[in-house]
């Protein structure tokens, strides 16, 4: 499954890295962190999507729909 996370807060490179710092923590298959989205892709069974909020939470910023 791939989802795109729509984030505030995120201003810069180092917003990005931290992101991606909170990402790594989990059992995902790719992902693609720029300012303002993440794009994952993951496995249901693995990783929700919840989860993946919550690490964006995290690392500092707000997950918006």
């Amino acid at each position: 499954m791939e989802k795109e996370f729509k984030i505030e807060g995120m201003s810069c490179g180092h917003c990005v890295l931290a992101v991606e710092k909170e990402l790594n923590k989990l059992d995902i298959k790719n992902k693609k962190v720029e300012i303002g989205s993440a794009k994952i892709e993951f496995h249901p069974d693995k990783v929700s999507e919840e989860d993946i909020k919550n690490s964006i939470t995290e690392a500092g910023y707000t997950v918006t729909e």
